[in-house]
């Protein structure tokens, strides 16, 4: 994982802090809790919090729709190679598994499950569960774009301290 972060940084290494902050959005596993307190610190991007959360969400919006539009096509494609169909397969159960929030409350459990700031959800996998349980287009659009914001406000709170005084 250390050889992962050191690569990132080296690649963004002279790009402007604003560009790095959506850049780092974008990336799975990343999205904005990797984000917005790498925007925030002051030996990261040292960028306001109305530059750094609005950027980060932005950047964590920006795969969602290629994503949503394009996963069931590009999987199945891809399902006809046979460690692929084994890599979707898997993406898909374990997406099932976690996705039993979103199973039940369809957009309104797709919100959530996306505004829980941890690796296994987020606007990536989000996607993911969306296609697998049938959430319209618009529906999954505009409930990834409300869980991305509640989870950029955890995050931000987080990163600020503020939950640590609760």
């Amino acid at each position: 994982m250390e050889a992962i972060r050191e690569a990132i940084v080296a690649a963004l290494q002279g790009v402007p802090p604003q560009v790095t902050v959506v850049i780092l959005a974008m990336l799975p596993i990343l999205e904005l809790r990797g984000a917005i307190p790498w925007a925030l610190a002051p030996i990261g991007g040292d960028l306001s919090l109305v530059e750094a959360v609005p950027l980060a969400i932005l950047g964590n919006m920006i795969p969602v729709i290629p994503l949503l539009l394009w996963i069931g096509p590009i999987s199945d494609w891809l399902r006809k190679m046979p460690l692929l169909d084994r890599f979707f397969t898997w993406l898909f159960q374990r997406t099932r598994r976690k996705g039993r929030l979103v199973e039940k409350y369809q957009a309104v459990g797709l919100a959530l499950f996306v505004a829980i700031p941890l690796p296994i959800t987020g606007a990536w996998t989000g996607a993911a569960a969306a296609f697998l349980f049938g959430i319209p287009f618009r529906q999954a659009l505009l409930a990834t774009l409300a869980g991305v914001c509640i989870s950029a406000t955890i995050v931000t709170l987080a990163t600020l301290g503020v939950l640590a005084l609760w």
